[in-house]
């Protein structure tokens, strides 16, 4: 039996290979796409998801627009106006426009009644800000208790990128961030920048993709080129031509979880410090008397997660 998953994204460039990885591997079934202010406008990416889903056939896994300002903070910076301009995404995926539509429904309503209707476990997803999971915890009650496991791409322990003490999508909504963290998941699991910069993808990866000729393979090669790219010009990693595909990270994790290594502490998010709002505060030594919350990835198997990539976007829509 296939694995239910919502993917809740702020499409770019890796939520773009998250969401084909999602919707063509065998063993993985995602029922919709939630969208989230955070690397581009939420409109655009509502309608980058929108590419990415039209582009590999799959253009019946609906998508739904959701919130487009952090919660607490709405004149807080636009998080995509306060990034860098490093050339990772860009406002449009360089993919054929969208002829599939967003659903009217708005993004958050889809998420509660969803798992107040759900007769199976669904995975939740989210690879951008969690604003809109924090909205649902906020409108239902029982969201929470109606999640079995929810796999966060956010948070770094030893190393920010938009700050030097913060991760984007936790910084991006910290208060949002900090609601979910705290609000009692059966299992939430992170993957955190500490683990996605041990699964660079590298250019040579890229072209044995993009050689397979299938449309994911070739927008894989596409979307991550790119990234190296941008990476080796701004933010180069520990080894050139290679980069992160942060957010495809979360999705291999459910194929394969042997992926990433997680330990099993308490994490918090800082809402208050004027130069470390956003920290993921992570209790590696024990100093604090709260109980752990968060399966907090700090290991990745590289070889494991560009095999994953290959052998899922040789595939096509059924």
């Amino acid at each position: 039996m296939s694995r239910k998953l919502i993917l809740d994204v702020d499409t770019g460039t890796d939520d773009a290979v998250a969401i084909m990885l999602a919707a063509l591997h065998p063993e993985l079934d995602l029922i919709g796409v939630t969208t989230v202010n955070g690397n581009v406008e939420v409109r655009y990416c509502t309608d980058n998801s929108l590419r990415t889903l039209d582009f590999i056939g799959r253009s019946d896994i609906p998508v739904f627009e959701g919130i487009a300002r952090p919660l607490v903070r709405p004149d807080f910076p636009i998080p995509r106006a306060s990034k860098k301009s490093t050339g990772v995404h860009g406002q449009t995926l360089d993919i054929p426009a969208a002829t599939s539509t967003r659903q009217h429904q708005r993004a958050v309503d889809f998420l509660i009644e969803t798992y107040r209707a759900a007769t199976e476990a669904i995975t939740l997803v989210p690879t951008g800000p969690l604003t809109n999971i924090a909205a649902a915890i906020a409108l239902d009650p029982k969201f929470v208790e109606r999640v079995p496991e929810i796999v966060i791409m956010g948070g770094a322990h030893h190393h920010g990128n938009v700050t030097p003490a913060a991760e984007f999508n936790i910084w991006a909504d910290a208060d949002a961030a900090a609601s979910v963290l705290a609000a009692g998941f059966r299992k939430l699991v992170m993957v955190p920048l500490d683990a996605t910069h041990q699964a660079l993808v590298s250019m040579q990866a890229c072209d044995d993709m993009a050689a397979l000729g299938t449309p994911a393979g070739i927008a894989a090669a596409r979307f991550i080129g790119r990234r190296i790219r941008a990476y080796d010009s701004n933010q180069p990693m520990a080894e050139r031509n290679a980069a992160p595909v942060h957010d495809a990270l979360c999705v291999a994790y459910l194929v394969d979880p042997t992926v990433i290594t997680t330990t099993h502490l308490h994490v918090a998010v800082e809402t208050q410090g004027a130069l470390t709002v956003g920290r993921t505060v992570v209790d590696t030594n024990a100093r604090g008397e709260q109980a752990p919350n968060c399966h907090f990835a700090f290991h990745a198997d590289r070889r494991k997660f560009v095999a994953i990539l290959r052998e899922t976007f040789a595939r096509v829509a059924a």
